[in-house]
């Protein structure tokens, strides 16, 4: 139980009777303390074992990759937990010695990072456009940017393809980057004219009062207030191009295929081998997991500042 002492004033500013107004903070009993205890124990153990069983096929994987083909072959991953021995990184050295896997990982980074750059510099231009900057027109664009995010990738492969033929673009890297670029900037765009519609106006009236330019808003008041729409962007669309089969599978050829056709290639071709998979598909995370970690704290922002507006 606390006590405060506070003192009443009237309308005319001179303090009055001061009065002592107790305020009593309910006690908790002993069984209310432990059901508090009980539901925050309840709801941490059912997070940890839906983390521990969302990570289990991975580390299934990661070990699997550790493992000759032998032992994956005549046991499951979790008999390493008993015999360490299998452990061992020979798969690796095996992979990372094979120019064709070596070869496609790099072509993955070939595409994917300009593919990232192009769509994030064009889209966040864009959207400044379409938030603020006055255009005939400018609605009616947008309706058909917003019509563009439901338009599937499917339609557009027949036709793209025999665009990329007449050009010379088919089974390049750069026909790869072309048309992921295309079809992630619909989605750029509608993103980052949202978010830069947040930032206030009175920045902007106030830029403009003292003479600066649209690049110069853009660049100065703009990209940095926008930067955790724009580092989740990049999160997005350099997951989204790194992890594809689709496309990849149909634009490239043996010369510029990404690191999933490759993969895909060994598992059509040496179905049983789970250790050059295994150790494949590993190899394939790391990059994305570097990236996401690398830019967690500007994409936790971003979904911070979207659940306050």
């Amino acid at each position: 139980m606390t006590t405060n002492t506070v003192a009443d004033v009237d309308l005319s500013g001179s303090a009055t009777t001061s009065a002592k107004l107790t305020l009593v903070k309910p006690k908790r009993s002993a069984a209310g303390k432990v059901l508090d205890f009980l539901g925050s124990s309840v709801i941490n153990l059912v997070l940890a074992l839906v983390a521990i069983f969302w990570l289990v096929p991975t580390v299934g994987l990661f070990i699997a990759s550790l493992r000759d083909s032998t032992d994956n072959s005549q046991s499951g991953w979790w008999t390493v937990f008993t015999r360490p021995a299998q452990l061992t990184f020979d798969n690796y050295a095996e992979l990372l010695g094979n120019p064709q896997f070596v070869g496609s990982f790099v072509n993955t980074i070939a595409i994917a990072i300009p593919t990232t750059v192009l769509v994030i510099v064009i889209g966040a231009l864009a959207g400044y456009a379409f938030a603020w900057v006055e255009f005939p027109g400018r609605d009616w664009l947008l309706v058909g940017v917003i019509v563009l995010l439901a338009v599937p990738v499917q339609v557009a492969l027949i036709p793209i393809a025999r665009l990329f033929g007449t050009l010379g673009l088919f089974g390049s890297i750069a026909g790869v980057v072309i048309f992921h670029t295309a079809f992630g900037l619909p989605f750029a765009i509608f993103l980052l004219r949202n978010f830069f519609t947040q930032i206030p106006g009175e920045l902007m009236e106030a830029a403009r009062l003292d003479g600066a330019s649209d690049w110069r808003i853009f660049s100065r008041i703009v990209l940095p207030l926008g930067m955790p729409a724009v580092a989740s962007l990049g999160i997005f669309q350099f997951l989204w191009v790194w992890n594809d089969l689709l496309i990849a599978l149909i634009f490239t050829n043996a010369s510029s295929q990404p690191v999933t056709v490759a993969i895909q290639g060994q598992l059509r071709q040496f179905g049983a081998n789970i250790d050059v998979l295994s150790s494949g598909a590993f190899l394939s995370m790391i990059i994305p997991l570097i990236v996401f970690f690398a830019f967690q704290r500007y994409f936790v922002t971003a979904l911070l500042a979207g659940s306050q507006r």
